[in-house]
């Protein structure tokens, strides 16, 4: 039944669903935010003035989503997380916290794949662009043969290509840009750099006064 009533409720238009969402599940709505036709259900849901979630995208397992003033989750992201259920999973990792949290002007943009086992923090005016890039938190630990997760941090102003890879244990620095197809597995360090390749490494510094690196709305025309 729940299954049912929740798809009911993806249906419903936004007025009547934002309302909704308020009511029965306590959801922290701006009037100007904004879901389309989306499976998006995390125990906690907060929602910045502005900010959107496109349609087809599906949110669930998450503890907490939350989207600044004016960021933005594209159409057909697929959203997952393993829950704080009490099982043997995970239990080590006692801080562990299944959240997505895109600060103002953010963005996420479409089919994309990420993993929120544990956090996954994006920055202001930070770009997850083009197509098929995962965000993985998860994964197996083959020295002490169990599951393991770690926090992804994306900086502010930093740029995601196409097809990336980001793993559990990654931190990309502010007014960064990430090539197109890397793999990123731990914390880099320098800002305005060019980070590329498999394994990713710093590839080529960056002008400071770019203009995507100071620009004041996130969407870019």
């Amino acid at each position: 039944m729940r299954l049912l009533w929740r798809a009911f409720v993806v249906l419903l238009p936004w007025p009547l669903k934002r309302r909704l969402l308020r009511l029965l599940y306590h959801y922290e709505l701006h009037p100007s935010s904004h879901i389309g036709l989306a499976w998006v259900f995390p125990q906690k849901l907060v929602m910045r003035g502005h900010s959107r979630i496109g349609h087809l995208t599906v949110c669930k397992g998450l503890e907490l989503l939350e989207l600044g003033e004016s960021a933005t989750i594209g159409r057909l992201n697929w959203i997952t997380a393993y829950p704080l259920d009490g099982s043997a999973h995970f239990a080590h990792r006692g801080t562990r916290a299944p959240e997505l949290a895109l600060a103002a002007s953010a963005a996420i943009t479409n089919r994309h794949i990420i993993d929120c086992t544990d956090r996954i923090s994006i920055g202001a005016y930070a770009t997850i662009a083009g197509y098929r890039s995962q965000l993985l938190t998860h994964s197996i630990d083959l020295a002490e043969c169990r599951q393991d997760a770690k926090p992804i941090t994306v900086g502010r102003y930093v740029f995601v290509g196409t097809a990336c890879t980001l793993l559990g244990g990654t931190a990309i620095p502010e007014y960064s840009v990430i090539a197109a197809n890397s793999l990123l597995h731990t914390v880099y360090d320098e800002p305005y750099r060019l980070y590329a390749g498999v394994p990713a490494k710093a590839v080529a510094q960056l002008d400071p006064h770019l203009n995507y690196f100071s620009r004041a709305q996130g969407y870019v025309t």
